[in-house]
C-alpha cells in the first residue's frame, strides 16, 4: 500500500488506482459527514460523489498545509453546504430573539449514533445545516452567516432552535427507553 504522500502524488498524476486507493481510505469517514447534512442516504451519497469529484479535480492545489483528512473533510462540508443552499430557499429563517433553552439532564448517554443522526437529520434543513456548521464543525455565527448569505442573528435562532428540537427528541426517547425498561424488570 502506497504512503499517504506518494498517494497525494499519484493521484496528482491522474492515476485512477491511487484515486480508488485513496477513495477507499476516506469514504466511510466522510459517509459519516455527508450524513449530517443530508436528510437521506441517496441525498448523502450525491454529495459524497460530487466532493470526491471535487477532491480529485483539485488535489493538484492540496500543498499540505492541514492534513489531507482535514481538506477533504472540508471539501465535503462545502459540498453539502452548496447542495443545502439550493434546498434552503424552501424554508422560513426568521430571525427571532434568543431562544433560553433550559438545561437537564438529557439523557444522550443512553442514545446510539445513528439514533442521534437520525435527530440531526429529521431537523428542518436551515436547523440541521447551522446546528452541524456550529455545534460539530466549529464554525462561529459570523461565518455560518456570511457562509449562507443569512443574518448573524438568524444563524443563532436556528441553532438555538435545533437544540431545542433536539432535547425534546431526546426526552422522547429517554421517556421511551424509562417506560420499555419499566415494562421488562
Amino acid at each position: 500500500m502506497l504512503q499517504e504522500a506518494e498517494l497525494i502524488d499519484q493521484c496528482k498524476k491522474g492515476k485512477r488506482a491511487s484515486q480508488r486507493a485513496l477513495y477507499e481510505m476516506y469514504c466511510q469517514k466522510m459517509m459519516v459527514v455527508c450524513m449530517r447534512y443530508a436528510k437521506s442516504i441517496g441525498e448523502a451519497e450525491d454529495i459524497l460523489q460530487e466532493g470526491f469529484i471535487k477532491v480529485f479535480q483539485h488535489i493538484k492545489n492540496f500543498r499540505s498545509e492541514a492534513t489531507l483528512s482535514t481538506w477533504i473533510t472540508r471539501i465535503m462540508i462545502n459540498t453539502a453546504l452548496n447542495a443545502n443552499r439550493k434546498k434552503l430557499y424552501l424554508y422560513p429563517m426568521v430571525d427571532v430573539g434568543d431562544v433560553k433553552i433550559p438545561v437537564a439532564d438529557s439523557g444522550i448517554d443512553q442514545l446510539h449514533f445513528n439514533e442521534l443522526l437520525e435527530m440531526i437529520q429529521s431537523l428542518p434543513a436551515g436547523c440541521q445545516v447551522v446546528f452541524n456548521m456550529f455545534a460539530i464543525d466549529g464554525y462561529g455565527h459570523k461565518e455560518i452567516a456570511e457562509e449562507l448569505g443569512i443574518s448573524e442573528g438568524t444563524s443563532k435562532s436556528q441553532y438555538a432552535r435545533a437544540r431545542q428540537l433536539l432535547q425534546r427528541m431526546i426526552e422522547n426517547e429517554t421517556l421511551k427507553f424509562r417506560k420499555y425498561g419499566e415494562t421488562i424488570s
